[in-house]
């Protein structure tokens, strides 16, 4: 750094006086070619001075004739000698100017460099401080540069080993990736190979069933049996042979519409039975559409088909395929196929006449909270812990659409056109399934945990873990009527609750293992059954013929509630 100034100053003396050089070179140029004009002139005529010189004894012996033009020469030299005088002189003066000029930049050039020893003098501690602050830091920066070289090459080396290593990993996962499809390309074969096992073995229990039935039906055929008066049996009156009072019989009967047996229920409901449904928590329950048969899932992997008879739940087969707990059942409208959702990252649908697993659709992230059923029954949407729904198509079995809610999906609910979702966020979203887009939104005061649609499908209820239930009319989406009770308490975020078939009911169950039923019409609490659960209650449902409730609870027990 410092030979670099000390070359910069000497530099710029240098440029100062090339200038001065070129500056003043220009005032002495044509005095000085002028001087060297005079100089050949004179030494030419010194040349001739001596050639006539060498000529002189010759020139005596010239003739007259030669003489007169000897003069004209001489004449003509001695004007020149005046010339060339006069130019010399001219040329001595202008050379004591120059002389003059010449001392003078003398003396400027001899104060300049004192002016530059001063200066030199004053910049030289300066210029040796910063010399020896910028060698130090020229040795830091050296010992610096030699630590990242140092680092440099160690990263280098251990790239060297993370790159060998890396291959032999990627080595390692090419064998464990073609070791893993192996083992799936088994496991589906041996999957294949169970579920023809379980399909032969509930073709088995179907048959044995079957006998068992025709022998009880040839053995009931034997005896005559009694109409039950309060069975949903259409009597037909024959046409002769009855009066008045035996012709309204049958419009007796066929006038038990369902909201006659909500009613009737709801004002002297009691307890019909209660059994241990299956081994451990029972989280679901849905009763078949137009039937006696309902389905509860449990913790067991299991979905368990019952049957309503006399007042009495008999067991009908065992639904398995499952590889974690049940959370949601949905049967079609039909009754013809049921839809499970489970903990296993799948929902499944069987046929409901032999027990045979049709679909396993798989493609969540996380836990099946909700799956349900469109109208057409071609098409299901699941809900999930991931945050997202989809939909699926059961023709091609695959999932058509995904949809990213933003939060945990607990239960769902669809009308024609439009699927409604309750979510952890304490929101309820309306799905436009044709836009794959939120239509509107509505917030909660707590969780949902729970949604279902009324008989009209124009009133939605819902259930959060504040405690609360509520319906919100879709036509304007405000809430019409908000349910509460001393003493009752959602139990989980996936506490399902229900409308009576006829819509004028709303049924729940309690943490407090009661279960709560409210009149829509008045608002108020009209039934509290608190007797026979002993843990919370997750889930409860109404037969579409509004005489039974069966709730279900966290323990293993199921209870059927009915007005007979």
């Amino acid at each position: 750094m410092a030979d670099r100034r000390g070359d910069t100053w000497k530099r710029h003396i240098s440029e100062q006086l090339r200038m001065r050089d070129r500056v003043q070179r220009q005032a002495f140029e044509e005095i000085i070619s002028q001087y060297n004009r005079l100089l050949e002139k004179s030494d030419m005529q010194a040349v001739l001075s001596e050639r006539y010189q060498s000529d002189g004894p010759r020139g005596s012996q010239l003739s007259a004739a030669d003489g007169g033009m000897r003069g004209d020469i001489q004449q003509e030299m001695s004007q020149m000698r005046i010339k060339h005088q006069e130019e010399l002189t001219e040329l001595h003066k202008k050379r004591g100017e120059l002389a003059q000029n010449v001392i003078e930049l003398n003396n400027q050039i001899q104060l300049k460099d004192k002016e530059i020893q001063r200066n030199e003098a004053k910049l030289v501690p300066c210029l040796s401080t910063q010399i020896a602050t910028l060698e130090g830091d020229c040795r830091k920066l050296n010992t610096f540069l030699q630590d990242l070289e140092r680092a440099n090459q160690m990263l280098k080396d251990e790239y060297d080993a993370l790159q060998i290593t890396f291959s032999a990993l990627e080595e390692k996962l090419r064998r464990t990736t073609e070791d893993n499809q192996e083992l799936v390309s088994r496991w589906m074969a041996e999957k294949a190979q169970e579920a023809n096992r379980l399909n032969a073995e509930n073709e088995k229990d179907c048959r044995r069933r079957q006998a068992k039935l025709q022998k009880e039906l040839a053995d009931a055929a034997k005896e005559p049996l009694p109409l039950d008066p309060d069975d949903d049996i259409e009597v037909l009156a024959e046409d002769g042979g009855k009066g008045p009072g035996e012709a309204s019989s049958p419009s007796r009967s066929l006038s038990r519409t369902p909201r006659g047996r909500s009613e009737c229920w709801a004002k002297r409901c009691g307890l019909s039975c209660f059994q241990e449904a299956h081994d451990g928590e029972v989280n679901a329950v849905r009763f078949s559409p137009g039937s006696r048969l309902l389905a509860t899932g449990g913790m067991d992997r299991r979905v368990k088909l019952w049957e309503v008879v006399s007042g009495h739940c008999e067991p009908k087969g065992a639904l398995t395929g499952s590889n974690a707990g049940i959370t949601s059942i949905e049967f079609d409208s039909a009754g013809s196929y049921l839809l499970a959702a489970s903990n296993d990252f799948a929902s499944r649908i069987w046929t409901v006449d032999d027990f045979r697993l049709r679909h396993t659709l798989t493609g969540h992230s996380g836990k099946v909270l909700a799956a349900r059923f469109l109208l057409d029954n071609t098409r299901i949407v699941s809900g999930s812990y991931d945050r997202t729904l989809k939909l699926w198509d059961l023709r091609s079995k695959v999932c058509m659409k995904t949809v990213f809610a933003g939060s945990s999906c607990n239960d769902i609910v669809c009308t024609e056109q439009c699927v409604m979702s309750g979510h952890f966020d304490k929101k309820v979203r309306f799905w436009d399934i044709r836009a794959e887009s939120i239509v509107r939104e509505l917030e909660l005061q707590g969780r949902v945990t729970s949604l279902d649609l009324s008989q009209e499908r124009t009133e939605l209820l819902t259930c959060s873990r504040d405690d609360l239930l509520k319906i919100i009319d879709l036509r304007t989406n405000t809430v019409r009527h908000t349910f509460s009770a001393p003493g009752f308490k959602c139990g989980a975020d996936w506490t399902r609750v229900c409308f009576s078939p006829d819509s004028n009911y709303v049924v729940g169950g309690s943490a407090d293992g009661g279960v709560y039923v409210w009149n829509v019409l008045t608002g108020k609490l009209e039934r509290l059954l608190d007797k026979h659960h002993s843990s919370a209650i997750n889930a409860v449902s109404w037969s579409p013929s509004g005489a039974f409730v069966l709730s279900v609870e966290k323990g293993s027990k199921a209870v059927l509630w009915s007005d007979l």
